[in-house]
């Protein structure tokens, strides 16, 4: 079995509630293996046979749609795709862990979209963004907080769901899937 974690979006925002103890159960009786939650609601560790995180996602989406009635995206990574989300993040040397964060996308994002992004943003704040593997990169410098770069925007210019972390929930996530391999 291989660890993975699937970030979550939009729980316990809105009208999207739901415990960990829930979300816990309605995985296992699914078939995933030591399931945990860690950080902070909507990032689950879980074991499962080996496949393709695309299956992952939709199987996971699946689960929330009609056992909870979210729809929310399900952005699951490996534990090598997670290393490699902070260690390509160009903002992460430079920037603070809890302002530079990774946007987890359901798929890659198209570099024209991206520039349209890019050319939308222009002006409206001082954010750096770049683009990686089913991945956007974000420094929000001033704070995400009052940021006028949210998550809608992107999601609309990119015509791509996305769910974001920031670098330091992201080496705690890492940690504790190492902790899970050793």
């Amino acid at each position: 079995m291989i660890r993975y974690v699937a970030f979550l979006g939009s729980i316990n925002v809105g009208g999207n509630r739901l415990t960990m103890a829930e979300l816990r159960g309605a995985l296992e009786a699914e078939g995933f293996v030591n399931v945990e939650t860690v950080v902070a609601s909507g990032n689950v560790l879980f074991d499962h046979d080996e496949r393709p995180t695309a299956g992952l996602e939709e199987k996971l989406e699946h689960v929330l749609r009609h056992r909870f009635g979210m729809r929310s995206i399900a952005a699951v990574r490996s534990r090598d795709e997670v290393a490699e989300a902070i260690s390509a993040n160009p903002f992460s040397a430079d920037g603070e862990p809890n302002m530079v964060h990774t946007m987890f996308l359901e798929s890659d994002a198209d570099p024209a979209q991206f520039r349209v992004l890019l050319a939308d943003h222009e002006g409206r704040g001082p954010e750096r963004l770049a683009i990686g593997p089913r991945a956007l990169y974000i420094d929000y410098v001033a704070g995400a907080g009052n940021s006028r770069l949210t998550g809608s925007f992107i999601e609309r210019r990119l015509d791509r769901r996305g769910t974001a972390r920031n670098m330091r929930s992201l080496a705690r996530i890492l940690a504790k899937m190492d902790e899970q391999q050793n």
